[in-house]
């Protein structure tokens, strides 16, 4: 948006700047500043409008007003009208990466531009400082220096959200950006400028060409020893904490500022020490993960759907496919079921055949199935009943039991998820065996493993 707004400002001030007599006599930066502004909303229109390019419409829309008024431009106040309004049209883009991510990212760079770079418009006093200016060293300097404080604002929302954090993003954006700003961007304003006329074939090449330029950076980055850096998930506190260090860092003038850091300290030694679940089910019970005494996750799935899974290992800090062979080595298997041991040594069972039950609820910890229970269990149970009402469920050792965080709370009323079920109905359930079922079944693989954790 930004360089959109600013070649079109340049360029329509360069052109009526030929005229003397028009630039001598008329505001033509203010008229320039009221085309940009023009270009900016249709390009706001054109890239459909998310939340990032809405905050950036906004922000850029306030600048141009500014030069059109006489009035100081980039500044928090400015950030802050564009928060305004974005929530005022979509109040729940709040709790969006996009967002997020976007404010973070432009809260920090004008607290650092406002109060951390004095250099930056510091004139040159030596020699050596003028051929360091003459040669971009400060635009060089800014860019990297942008590109850190950017990236470190948005790594909290970046590892609460995509469970990544990107260590290289500023060698990255390096390489990268300037292609964007003096190329990618410029040849396609040109082109759109170019339709009309059948002459802008050449100039979407060019484009492409740029775009490749920054498809193979990415592709470099990527491919860079510890490139990528898995996060496992953690609870809204810490991010919430986290967000109350940068706004303290970056709103404060004093050297009380500096107490933010402290705060981001504590968010993040929280979100790294986050517990995490013992045992993941997913929405229809087919499929299953248990965390053994190596501390990873063991999964067994009976359905084909491996979105869960992939998302399970993201959320884990995993960096394993959901088709890799390993997953399946924690769970042993037969015709009625499978189990797995936790890290403790008790079972969770996850029942296929209905004559598995029996057996499974005197001797497991918890029995998930994705069939219906048909009576009590003295085991943590996860029927298809349950499963309907709260959708996928994460467990976590907690004693002698287990917490319980369901992805549909029982009870929980929402104008998007209405309540299915009264709360006593909705949550898994532990009560003592019904006597009168069948006896156990001939012993098996899973059966003996059973009788060992006994």
């Amino acid at each position: 948006m930004a360089v959109v707004a600013g070649v079109v400002f340049f360029v329509l001030r360069a052109l009526m700047a030929l005229v003397p007599g028009l630039a001598s006599a008329r505001p033509i930066k203010k008229w320039a500043a009221a085309g940009a502004l023009m270009a900016a909303f249709g390009y706001l229109l054109l890239s459909g409008s998310e939340v990032a390019t809405q905050r950036a419409f906004i922000m850029t829309a306030v600048v141009l007003i500014g030069v059109m008024a006489d009035r100081p431009t980039l500044t928090l106040r400015t950030l802050a009208i564009a928060a305004f309004a974005v929530l005022l049209l979509a109040p729940q883009s709040v709790v969006h990466p996009s967002f997020q991510m976007s404010f973070a990212a432009t809260l920090a760079l004008i607290a650092a531009y406002e109060r951390g770079l004095p250099w930056m418009v510091a004139g040159a006093d030596t020699s050596m400082g003028a051929r360091v200016a003459l040669w971009g060293g400060r635009e060089i300097a800014a860019l990297i220096l942008a590109s850190l404080v950017a990236g470190l604002a948005t790594t909290p929302y970046a590892a609460f959200h995509f469970h990544r954090i990107a260590p290289y993003g500023v060698i990255a954006n390096l390489l990268a950006m300037p292609i964007v700003s003096i190329w990618v961007m410029p040849v396609g304003l040109l082109g759109l400028v170019a339709i009309p006329f059948g002459f802008d074939g050449m100039l979407w090449r060019l484009m492409g060409d740029g775009i490749d330029w920054m498809i193979a950076v990415a592709l470099f980055v990527a491919h860079l020893p510890g490139a990528v850096g898995r996060m496992a998930a953690f609870g809204v506190g810490p991010l919430l904490l986290g967000t109350a260090g940068l706004v303290l860092m970056c709103l404060l003038k004093t050297p009380l500022r500096w107490s933010g850091g402290m705060v981001i300290v504590v968010a993040s030694l929280w979100a790294v020490r986050a517990p995490l679940p013992d045992v993941l089910i997913s929405t229809d019970g087919q499929a299953l993960a248990v965390r053994g005494a190596d501390g990873r996750l063991a999964i067994h799935r009976t359905g084909r759907d491996a979105f869960a899974i992939k998302e399970w290992l993201s959320a884990d800090g995993d960096a394993r496919l959901p088709t890799d062979k390993s997953l399946g080595e924690g769970f042993r298997c037969d015709t009625a079921g499978c189990i797995a041991r936790l890290a403790d040594g008790k079972f969770v069972s996850q029942v296929i055949a209905p004559d598995a039950f029996e057996e499974d609820c005197r001797r497991a910890a918890v029995v998930v199935t994705s069939r219906e229970l048909p009576a009590a269990c003295q085991a943590l149970t996860v029927d298809r009943k349950v499963s309907r009402t709260t959708g996928a469920i994460a467990l976590r050792r907690n004693g002698e039991g287990f917490e319980i965080t369901a992805a549909r709370p029982a009870g929980q009323d929402r104008p998007w998820a209405r309540a299915t079920a009264a709360p006593e109905e909705a949550a898994p359930t532990a009560s003592r065996p019904n006597t009168s079922r069948p006896a156990p079944r001939d012993a098996t693989p899973r059966a003996e493993d059973l009788e060992a954790g006994d």
